[in-house]
């Protein structure tokens, strides 16, 4: 009797301990499949094709996205998930089966890039390259690449003037190759909005995306850009009667400097600067540059398309702080302005 009751409390003992031990487990595993901190910690996890879910596991606790990489991949083999390659964005507030979710949707993580209007497609590549989308490297080689030029019947030596400034949501790691033709496509599609535009010839296009760049640089007030456009096709014009005139465009020097000789931005351009010998150089080389030398928005875009009908042959900063400026048709006229607002300032 006593062998039978002593028998019933080791096996109540034990019982016991099983019970304890298996809802430790229990609490445990609920633990490691709950969100392993509020704090809501971002992480990127690249998964490429081919990657097994022990790697996985073992990033996403690596970087603090679970508890266990053992009770995940157990978890996924439990449940039968199939986790798809791709770029993914998760957060440490993220629950195992949030994070399962994500990975078998195969829905990828978009960053967004915003571009500047009058970037350059240098600048743009330093975004792009920022922003995790592609190298800078490989983006400026692509904006270059003879056959896609070919392809949207560009006639320059790089994509310059045709990437249009907008806000783009793209993935993670994509080719600069992709990256260049949205941008190229974008462009296309947004000068559909602009009268006259979408029926100009190649050549013609490349005539006004080099002067809109240059109008780009050069306009702050919306108002003033189909003025500004007047002055230089004035100039442009005068040109082509068979009198030598330059452009005069502080912003083609300042292209020179920054994006072909990759210098730093100048504080102002000088007159040695004005001097140097570069066919972007509209002080020493008269007519539009050879190449686009931003990438303009549909402001000036638009203003090269339609200039204002004007006499104007100069235009002279008035304002440093709004970015005005007064409209002249004579030199004479021009000088006075200047040596007015020298004086005032």
């Amino acid at each position: 009797m006593k062998k039978s009751k002593s028998f019933l409390i080791i096996l109540l003992v034990f019982v016991l301990l099983l019970c304890c031990a298996a809802g430790g487990a229990y609490l445990y595993l609920k633990s490691c499949l709950e969100p392993f901190d509020t704090s809501g910690t971002e992480y990127q996890l690249d998964i490429p094709s081919g990657t097994g879910t022990r790697t996985v596991a073992g990033k996403l606790e690596e970087n603090g996205m679970i508890k266990s990489a053992d009770v995940f991949y157990y978890y996924v083999r439990f449940k039968k998930c199939t986790i798809k390659a791709g770029k993914y964005r998760v957060n440490s507030a993220m629950s195992t089966d949030e994070i399962l979710s994500l990975l078998e949707s195969g829905v990828q993580e978009h960053t967004s890039v915003s571009i500047p209007e009058g970037y350059t497609l240098k600048q743009i590549g330093t975004l792009m390259e920022e922003a995790g989308v592609t190298s800078r490297d490989a983006f400026i080689k692509a904006c270059s690449d003879q056959t896609l030029l070919d392809e949207y019947a560009i006639p320059a030596s790089s994509f310059e003037g045709y990437l249009f400034p907008d806000t783009y949501f793209l993935d993670y790691g994509m080719t600069a190759e992709r990256v260049v033709r949205i941008l190229a496509d974008t462009f296309y599609e947004k000068i559909t909005t602009i009268p006259d535009m979408s029926d100009l010839t190649p050549d013609e296009l490349f005539y006004a995306v080099r002067l809109a760049s240059i109008v780009e640089k050069e306009y702050r007030v919306a108002e003033e850009a189909p003025l500004i456009a007047s002055v230089f096709t004035n100039r442009l014009n005068t040109i082509e009667r068979g009198h030598s005139w330059g452009l005069y465009s502080c912003a083609t020097v300042v292209y020179i400097i920054t994006d072909i000789m990759d210098l730093p931005h100048p504080a102002k351009v000088t007159r040695a600067d004005t001097q140097i010998d570069n066919p972007y150089n509209t002080y020493k080389y008269e007519g539009l540059p050879p190449g686009a030398i931003s990438n303009p928005g549909l402001t000036a875009l638009d203003a090269a398309v339609h200039p204002a009908k004007t006499k104007y042959t100069y235009f002279t900063l008035v304002d440093a702080e709004k970015g005005s400026h007064a409209f002249t048709s004579s030199n004479e006229a021009h000088i006075e302005l200047k040596y007015e607002y020298t004086v005032k300032n």
